[in-house]
């Protein structure tokens, strides 16, 4: 990753678009400075630049993807929070001692539906990423979204998740307090719930960790998160003992949206502005509030048993098999 300045951070594949903004800034200060007419020579670089982006962002390879994904500067659940609910209240803690900071949640309007909204965390800053353990959560942290999901069902609040994870912690405590029966938990009542459940995958989504909020009604990702049971690098690790074959990996894991849909992973794909979420993170929980709220409607009038005869259905007929 190439660093400009404090504020601005491209990716490697992201450099000729760099070096052509680059070029009409320079003319146009060149322009100022001479008071020389360039006017026509910065709309088609500005016009050509334009192009290329669109271009390549809508070609772009997995493992590309895959980087847009994991930007530092990705919009984060409290992104979401501040740009697309109203009067959100945040609940804490798990009720056995611990408030995992990896997962948040609490109650909210999103254009005046009254809704539970549980997500993961990452923060943009060292500090703010050792405060949530980098997105990864405990086993109290999976407690908490539990108790977040039961509460829901019991006022009849739908619940949307929102899931940015490189996975569950793997560290040897989560193991000793039960990483894998909270997930599990998670999995079997998440199934049960009597109130329409809608997830999202805004970058990574990955393994036990994504699936442990995932069990939903719909299931969305953004155009540029990933989703998969084990990251590229992890992948190449086990296949090649060589985690430098993340490009190849992630290409066969078909991680990205598109491949997703056609295998009914997920149900809907939702379109990021160019370049990714971080570029314009506004127009992006815009994006996502309108699906969330299509989402929300579509399920609005189910019952409980039509509800959970829905997602049994949905997870049964998930994925495509070749003969």
């Amino acid at each position: 990753m190439l660093e400009t300045d404090k504020k601005v951070q491209i990716l490697d594949f992201e450099k000729p678009i760099y070096i052509m903004q680059e070029k009409i800034e320079e003319l146009k200060k060149i322009s100022m400075d001479t008071n020389m007419n360039y006017n026509s020579e910065i709309e088609t670089l500005e016009k050509q630049t334009e192009e290329y982006k669109k271009e390549l962002y809508e070609n772009l390879e997995p493992y590309q993807k895959l980087q847009i994904a994991r930007h530092p500067m990705r919009p984060n659940f409290y992104d979401y929070i501040n740009f697309m609910t109203e009067d959100f209240i945040e609940l804490h803690g798990d009720r056995e001692g611990t408030d995992d900071r990896a997962i948040a949640g609490g109650v909210a309007r999103i254009g005046g539906v009254p809704v539970m909204i549980i997500g993961t965390v990452k923060g943009k800053t060292t500090k703010e990423n050792l405060e949530c353990n980098f997105g990864m959560p405990q086993p109290q942290g999976y407690r908490k979204a539990l108790r977040l999901f039961e509460h829901a069902s019991r006022f009849n609040l739908p619940i949307i998740t929102l899931i940015d994870t490189m996975g569950a912690y793997p560290g040897i405590k989560a193991e000793e307090t039960g990483q894998g029966i909270a997930i599990a938990v998670n999995l079997k009542e998440m199934a049960k719930l009597d109130v329409p459940v809608v997830s999202v995958i805004t970058g990574e989504g990955c393994s036990g960790g994504a699936l442990g909020l995932a069990v939903s009604d719909k299931v969305m990702i953004l155009e540029h998160a990933y989703y998969t049971v084990i990251s590229p690098e992890g992948c190449a690790s086990i296949l090649w003992r060589d985690a430098a074959m993340a490009n190849k990996a992630a290409n066969a894991l078909k991680i990205t949206g598109e491949d997703l849909l056609k295998f009914k992973i997920v149900d809907e794909v939702i379109k990021e502005p160019i370049g990714g979420a971080h570029y314009d993170p506004e127009l992006m929980a815009a994006n996502l509030k309108d699906s969330l709220l299509r989402a929300l409607n579509e399920f609005k009038d189910m019952s409980p048993n039509e509800l959970k005869n829905h997602r049994y259905n949905k997870f049964r007929e998930l994925g495509v098999f070749a003969q």
